[in-house]
């Protein structure tokens, strides 16, 4: 099908703020109320999250006893860290129940003390120097049945289908500290992990990276794991149980093969059930190594453990998973790019972790499957459009439900992911931003503004008004068309409304319409939107007989209203329409800039830094100077919200 881009001859004075001021690198985190979003914790204060800040971890050595039929544990964890500053004290967190019998520094026993799930033990090093704290402990991890605290991070039990029985963990988001003492921050990855656990004799246990050795002690098995790429704290992973080791290998085109160790409930007939399905996982590397770039792990394996929960968790490696389909496995697979070897910087960006396994779903389908995408679009969008409002960016990244909501973390995460391709209109430069992204942010972390950097980087496209509508904003358009053949012209209006509008008033993407044409194939014309109502001019089209589907391949969220062809519709319209009420000058500024609004009445100003701290909160009428003179250089968020109307709009703003 043919398409065409036609500029529109009304443009509105939507004001439009460069997320990346002459695409400057760098990123930006564009944020609502805060609070450390990309630091945060379920029992640590900020104060005390500041204090993890102190130093850096490299490694994480767990030699832990367990079984298959209990969450009881025992054993050491071993934490290797560099000094940022002069420490006198390292704190972690690890949960408050636990017996710890010793700690020791550099191989010497300490002091320590506890106070609830802080436990803080002295280092007295200087900037720059490495230590090592290792904790003894033993006891039971939390249950969520019987303690409000906490209780996923390790469960055991029985598969309703297999009859197997499991311990595993799952410390996602911030459950990691019940089971090992641990520094729960997203941008402090360890460079590497070893994982040793002992079992009885008739079990495996599973983990990240390659399985080195297993050490027979006649009644146990000592299974010992070690990972040498950067890894989260919540993808460290044990699974326990009677296993049987099922292995195939991937051989993706130009990269070496990956072996793919997969740990199957030891039930005749489990790995029979599951085989073909599993077998595929070999056919998604492949494809995914094409589409975003080697397996990162290429080096060591891919692998699953079973466990009896409702999905899968993609542990670093190894993925925990509860049975196997071709989209909950294709979406575990993805994460590995999607997630570990880029993870998110905050949980409030759990996007680019979600968002994007949830879009390898949609390619697997596509490549392996196709129509069945099409399906699984449709579907997607229906569930997205099932409420009103809700941003992809999760404001509440303290709630395990924002975090991970269906609908709009993944759902409506690659949906937007769906739009850029869209945006882009050219799948060579949609993968090469995936490869670039994943190139760029390799074994670190990155935001959901670091994608639409690299986006910008790679198709020379702005994407400040689609992250500011689709990320960060809420909602989805309506759209409807009135249209008329005047002349050898077609005169085509389209106009939309919101959803969600004290949030995002007006969504400017592209949309495509379906028109029907005398003696010539039915075509498809894409139209560039400014506007809530933007008007369009098609010269000498007389060959157009009718517009019969607003947006027919299904590539935008949103609802198609009427489709009108009005005799009367002779002329376009020339007036212009506000679609934003704020606008900040000068943007870059070296140290001063004017925030002015046209809301009536009282206004709260916030701005906030990349970091998510509030460094300012006032109130105002129609405007305010702000100072920035004092402020590092770099992107801060302003957030405007009027008290009368509830209207908030939020702007980037770039300090040089």
């Amino acid at each position: 099908m043919k398409k065409q881009i036609f500029s529109t001859l009304l443009f509105s004075s939507f004001f439009s703020l460069s997320l990346f001021s002459q695409k400057e690198s760098g990123s930006c985190s564009h944020l609502k109320r805060f609070e450390n979003h990309h630091a945060k914790s379920n029992t640590f204060n900020q104060g005390q999250i500041a204090e993890t800040e102190k130093y850096d971890v490299h490694f994480y050595f767990l030699d832990l006893n367990m079984t298959n039929t209990t969450t009881t544990l025992s054993g050491s964890s071993e934490m290797q860290a560099t000094c940022n500053v002069n420490l006198d004290s390292a704190l972690l967190e690890f949960f408050p129940t636990f017996t710890i019998s010793s700690i020791e520094v550099d191989g010497s026993p300490v002091a320590y003390s506890r106070v609830n799930s802080a436990l803080k033990v002295p280092v007295n090093k200087t900037t720059g120097q490495n230590f090592s704290v290792k904790v003894f402990y033993n006891g039971t991890p939390p249950n969520a049945a019987t303690n409000p605290l906490g209780g996923s991070g390790m469960t055991n039990d029985d598969s309703p289908s297999w009859g197997n029985s499991v311990t595993w963990s799952l410390s996602e988001p911030f459950s990691a500290f019940e089971w090992f003492p641990v520094k729960q921050h997203l941008k402090d990855k360890a460079d590497s992990c070893a994982v040793w656990i002992t079992v009885p004799s008739a079990c495996k246990a599973g983990s990240n990276g390659v399985l080195e050795n297993i050490t027979d002690f006649g009644a146990t098995k000592r299974f010992e794991w070690k990972h040498r790429h950067p890894i989260d704290y919540y993808l460290i992973s044990v699974a326990v149980a009677e296993y049987v080791d099922y292995t195939i290998t991937a051989n993706p085109v130009g990269f070496p093969p990956v072996t793919i160790q997969n740990f199957i409930y030891n039930n005749p007939a489990t790995l029979p059930n599951f085989q073909a399905d599993i077998d595929e996982t070999a056919d998604f590397i492949e494809l995914f190594s094409e589409q975003f770039g080697m397996y990162p792990f290429t080096d060591e394996k891919y692998g699953h453990c079973m466990a009896p929960l409702g999905g899968g968790m993609e542990h670093q490696t190894m993925t925990t998973q509860g049975f196997f389909n071709r989209t909950l496995t294709a979406h575990e697979l993805g994460h590995q790019w999607w997630g570990d070897n880029v993870t998110c910087g905050s949980w409030a960006d759990i996007w680019v972790n979600e968002g994007f396994a949830s879009y390898a779903e949609y390619l697997m389908l596509e490549a392996l499957y196709p129509g069945d995408e099409v399906t699984q679009m449709a579907d997607v969008h229906t569930n997205v459009k099932s409420q009103p409002g809700g941003s992809v960016w999760c404001e509440d990244s303290l709630s395990d439900a924002s975090i991970f909501s269906s609908r709009l973390s993944y759902d409506k995460g690659a949906a937007i992911i769906h739009q850029v391709r869209y945006i882009m209109n050219n799948d060579s430069l949609f993968f090469a931003t995936l490869k670039n992204y994943q190139t760029t942010f390799a074994e670190g972390t990155a935001l959901g503004v670091d994608f639409f950097q690299i986006c910008e980087n790679v198709s020379g496209i702005n994407f400040t008004d689609y992250a500011e509508q689709w990320y960060f904003g809420e909602g989805f358009p309506t759209y409807s068309v009135i249209w008329n053949n005047v002349g050898s012209d077609v005169l085509v209006k389209i106009s939309h409304s919101v959803s969600a509008g004290g949030v995002t008033p007006t969504f400017t993407i592209p949309i495509d319409l379906r028109v029907s044409r005398t003696a010539l194939p039915d075509t498809i014309y894409r139209f560039d939107i400014t506007s809530n109502a933007t008007e369009f001019v098609l010269a000498n089209a007389s060959e157009i007989t009718n517009i019969t589907a607003i947006d027919p391949n299904n590539w935008i969220i949103n609802n198609a209203g009427s489709i009108v062809k009005n005799p009367n519709y002779l002329t376009i319209n020339e007036e212009m329409e506000v679609s934003n009420y704020v606008s900040l000058y000068p943007n870059p500024s070296l140290g001063n800039t004017t925030i002015e609004t046209s809301l009536p009445g009282q206004n709260e100003l916030v701005v906030i830094d990349t970091k998510g701290r509030i460094l300012r909160k006032v109130n105002f009428e129609n405007s305010i100077e702000v100072n920035f003179t004092n402020e590092v250089d770099g992107i801060y968020t302003i957030q405007v919200r009027n008290e009368n109307t509830g209207q908030v709009t939020r702007k980037l703003f770039k300090k040089n």
